[in-house]
């Protein structure tokens, strides 16, 4: 089984003043405090970019259902991964409608009053289909997401092999009809509020890895990976 290599956009933050551009869709305009929406391409893809985690809706049995999974993009699709067996797998090969959304958390906004208290954020919400990739295009698929997890990390370890390969399905959702909303920046307090005698601002929010931890059964002298030692320091 070849294990063909693939590249990917290095982008990882959104852009600080990104142009406006027009929904894909009337259901994908952004209504609630419209001058946050972005639907240009390169303020989506550094969002998702970032994101390891997505939040995929649909409806099954009349009952809705939201399950989080991982995710990663490659071009203008959004692709996630699962057993065959799986009920959101086997349920969005059929094609049914679909709704992922990604947030990002960057800060805590403390305003002076209750009602004005917000968050800082990145978040995307894409409408529209998944597909099932056939085999050919699976494995590029799943070595992309490895890559996404920890760039470098494919050429070293084992492949899958044909019964995993079996049991694993990937789909992707195009980014046809998708947009963001970000929230930057300190209080929107009322003017009348700006006097109190409280502390006002953001307290910023930063994800990041932690130092690895290796496996108890790892073999003493097993070195840690370079790409491990920069993804600790992010």
């Amino acid at each position: 089984m070849s294990q063909s290599s693939v590249s990917r956009s290095s982008a990882k933050a959104a852009p600080a003043s990104p142009s406006p551009t027009k929904p894909p869709s009337p259901r994908s305009r952004v209504r609630r405090v419209a001058d946050r929406g972005h639907y240009d391409a390169a303020t989506l893809h550094a969002i998702l970019d970032a994101a390891h985690v997505c939040h995929v809706g649909f409806v099954q049995d009349g009952q809705p259902v939201v399950i989080p999974t991982a995710c990663w993009r490659e071009g203008d699709h959004l692709y996630i991964h699962g057993s065959t067996k799986s009920r959101m797998a086997m349920a969005l090969a059929e094609g049914i409608p679909a709704c992922v959304t990604v947030t990002l958390l960057d800060g805590l906004v403390l305003a002076r009053s209750a009602f004005h208290h917000s968050m800082n954020y990145r978040s995307v919400v894409a409408f529209g289909r998944f597909e099932k990739l056939d085999d050919a295009a699976k494995l590029a698929a799943l070595e992309a997401f490895t890559e996404h997890l920890a760039p470098g990390r494919w050429a070293e370890i084992r492949g899958p092999n044909r019964q995993e390969f079996k049991a694993t399905m990937v789909l992707r959702l195009p980014l046809t009809e998708a947009s963001a909303k970000i929230r930057r920046g300190p209080p929107k307090d009322d003017a009348e509020d700006m006097a109190l005698p409280v502390w006002a601002g953001v307290l910023p929010f930063a994800a990041g890895f932690g130092r690895p931890e290796p496996d108890p059964l790892l073999a003493p002298d097993t070195p840690l990976p370079s790409y491990l030692k920069t993804a600790s320091r992010r």
